[in-house]
């Protein structure tokens, strides 16, 4: 193990007068001044880490080397794929090390591309991102969100883009929203949250005040937004959030209204072109839009596909775990039927109407995606698309439209763009264009998957990525990858550092696909959360003895990384488990969970931890809450010397989804726990935070951002378990 000697952690001081009764179990909190990320004393013990980590780093020699061999594996061109509208091809392009991708347009295919929005002007140190763009239909005026430092709030501009003029219109406290276009094109629905405590003069992004009372809107062009129309609020139910959705027709909206991250919704609508007076008539008299409820309960996810009319068809777990289309007809919304009947050996992730009648279905299978083009109609396979193994990163084809684009990536796949032109009789995938990396080689490397046994028997799939023809003695330096919650999957996507950690410092990189991700649909989500979250643990302990046991590795040359959930599950299982473990890396997660639903839109958590206000949830939420849970391995061990892995807690200070107070709380407590409340600490492995400025949770990164991160990641984990260059 590389552990630096001589280690002083900046002192932090521990409140013990704060406890809180959770049903009669007494907790105490003795960091709660943490939680203020503004008072004189937090700004301190921040200052206090960083010069600490910065120390760290300095010593971490691989650095530089990792900067420029990282920095010129990421100066490559990049494209989004391209979407059309209003006769207009768009699409977002990074020459390379750009700060931010900049968004081009083309009157078709062939002709030279223009920029229509460069973010890379907006600020010096491309902290300033693009994080949406929507189009008006008739192509005449652009919408697009910026985001400052990587907070989630957003300000909505707008451009008109026949001479790219900025228009006077300025849209704020915009957070999970889409922007939806009327087919008039006077202007468009969003969602949005009051302004926080403070107003004007707070740092969006720094604060920590619950979100609670969105409200959809409709802004008129060149207006001002106190004129906006509110269109929707429920001030009953304050956590509730909405999402609206403009038919392709243009004459719905669609609401679906969520009360959480939980993989179910409400749906209402309303017939735009029913409004006697449009939309101008509710200006008038302030009144809401006068929705239908279609769905009115939270069993089920229900999302657009299509219409035709009346008609509607629409994505559903509903009685389906593996998801399924199903229609329905306003006029008789007591009678829905199957287009896709579920399929229960592989999960329907997603449908879009393309060509007329036609449907492109993405499914996932074993964590490997399937692509068929099916009829709209009646659901029959009409072509079989093929897909390496890797991820569909992108899909773009209207309803018009004969022409689709599909993006694809995957481990040791920088990036493909198809184009199929589904009018012919027989579809082909044709490459659109293809990225290029300088140096890589992919033929240097070998991607695999294997299942392995979890705690209670339960099959778990994971992807190993290595060096071709690794001997397995064991002496492999391993970074594993995890995420475990919420329904999301983790599929393979084709990382820079990861191929430089592989080929410059021996590095085998694996993802194990466990529990609690949406991989094998709603039954696999749900048993990993709530009352079972312990299995997501319990997999990702058992990946890392696969690992070892079959001689890839061994602990010490393990490092474990996630972000978000992700960081829940590294900071959970360094806790339950710090012998198996060489290294951890934990991007912005929650630590406290307690109380993580106090703060911003962390209460959409609890769909998949609970809550701490419930007795029931309180006892499994205790049992596992990474700041609850920090022991002295040592006590409870034969071997004196065991310890926590070298870890390293990474947060920002515009991070308004995971706010940087867990981070600190947990670090606080680590350190004092683990080193400073004992004169001869076995505790030699450091553990440290990084904490960035001018960033969040990851949305609008900045390519040198990223850059940075993972050199200081990976410097940091080749440094403490003793991982050398080769050329």
């Amino acid at each position: 193990m590389g552990s630096l000697a001589d280690l002083h952690y900046p002192p932090a001081r521990r409140d013990n007068s704060v406890v809180d009764d959770y049903n009669g179990v007494l907790v105490s909190d003795p960091y709660r001044w943490l939680e203020n990320p503004y008072s004189e004393e937090t700004k301190a013990f921040v200052e206090a880490q960083v010069a600490l980590t910065d120390s760290i780093l300095a010593e971490c020699g691989e650095r530089e080397r990792l900067r420029e061999q990282i920095t010129k594996l990421f100066d490559y061109p990049r494209y989004e794929i391209p979407f059309k509208l209003g006769g207009k091809y768009f699409y977002f392009h990074n020459s390379g090390l750009q700060a931010q991708s900049v968004l081009y347009v083309q009157s078709d295919l062939d002709s030279e591309a223009a920029v229509l929005l460069d973010p890379n002007g907006l600020s010096e140190d491309g902290t300033v991102a693009v994080t949406t763009v929507s189009i008006s239909g008739d192509g005449k005026y652009l919408a697009y969100g910026l985001s400052w430092s990587g907070s989630d709030w957003v300000t909505i501009k707008v451009m008109r883009m026949a001479d790219k003029m900025p228009q006077p219109d300025s849209i704020s406290w915009v957070k999970f929203s889409s922007i939806s276009w009327t087919p008039d094109g006077k202007g468009f629905f969003y969602g949005r949250y009051p302004a926080p405590k403070g107003g004007g003069n707070v740092d969006p992004g720094t604060e920590t005040d619950i979100n609670l009372n969105h409200h959809l809107c409709y802004h008129f062009l060149g207006t001002d937004q106190s004129e906006d129309v509110l269109c929707w609020k429920d001030p009953e139910n304050p956590t509730y959030m909405f999402d609206a959705f403009v038919t392709e027709d243009g004459k719905y909206i669609t609401l679906a209204i969520s009360k959480d991250y939980d993989t179910v919704n409400k749906l209402y609508y309303c017939n735009l072109s029913a409004l006697s007076g449009g939309l101008d008539v509710l200006k008038a008299r302030k009144d809401m839009l006068p929705f239908v409820k279609l769905v009115d309960n939270f069993e089920a996810r229900y999302n657009v596909v299509a219409n035709n009319d009346t008609e509607f068809i629409f994505l559903t777990n509903k009685e389906s775990p593996m998801y399924k289309l199903v229609r329905v007809d306003l006029n008789k919304p007591e009678i829905w039927s199957d287009v896709l009947p579920e399929d229960q050996n592989i999960v329907l992730k997603s449908a879009y109407a393309v060509n007329g009648d036609q449907l492109l279905v993405c499914y996932i299978s074993d964590v490997k995606y399937i692509l068929q083009i099916r009829d709209l109609n009646t659901g029959q396979l009409l072509h079989n698309l093929p897909i390496d193994i890797g991820t569909v990163t992108g899909i773009s084809g209207k309803r018009q439209d004969a022409e689709i684009f599909i993006g694809f990536s995957s481990f040791l796949t920088p990036g493909i763009i198809y184009q199929c032109n589904l009018s012919s009789e027989a579809p082909e995938m044709k490459v659109f264009r293809e990225a290029s990396v300088p140096g890589f080689n992919r033929d240097d490397f070998h991607a695999k998957q294997v299942f392995f046994s979890s705690k209670d028997g339960t099959k778990i799939p994971m992807f190993i990525v290595s060096r071709k023809d690794i001997i397995l003695d064991g002496s492999h330096p391993t970074l594993l990858h995890g995420y475990g919650g919420f329904n999301l999957s983790l599929t393979p996507i084709f990382i820079e550092c990861r191929i430089v950690l592989a080929r410059n410092l021996g590095f085998i990189f694996c993802i194990a696909n466990i529990r609690g991700g949406g991989e094998y649909g709603e039954e696999w989500h749900k048993s990993g959360s709530l009352s079972k979250k312990q299995n997501c643990f319990d997999d990702f302990i058992a990946a890392s003895e696969f690992l070892i046991s079959k001689g890839y590795t061994h602990s010490g040359s393990l490092c474990i990384e996630g972000g978000s959930n992700g960081a829940l599950l590294i900071a959970a299982c360094i806790n339950q488990r710090p012998d198996l473990f060489g290294c951890a890396i934990v991007h912005a997660g929650f630590m406290d969970m307690l109380r993580f639903h106090k703060f911003t839109i962390g209460h959409a958590g609890t769909s998949d931890y609970g809550c701490s206000n419930k007795k029931d949830e309180f006892q499994w939420l205790f049992k596992y809450s990474p700041l609850h849970n920090v022991t002295r391995p040592w006590e409870k061990s034969s071997d004196s010397s065991s310890q926590y892995p070298s870890t390293m807690l990474l947060t920002a200070d515009h991070d308004d989804r995971v706010v940087s107070l867990h981070a600190f709380k947990f670090l606080a407590t680590m350190q004092y726990i683990l080193c400073t409340s004992l004169e001869n600490t076995p505790q030699k492995n450091p553990i440290i935070a990084r904490i960035d400025r001018k960033d969040g949770h990851g949305i609008g990164r900045s390519t040198q951002k990223l850059i940075d991160e993972a050199v200081d990641c990976y410097g940091f984990a080749a440094k403490m378990m003793g991982v050398s260059w080769n050329d």
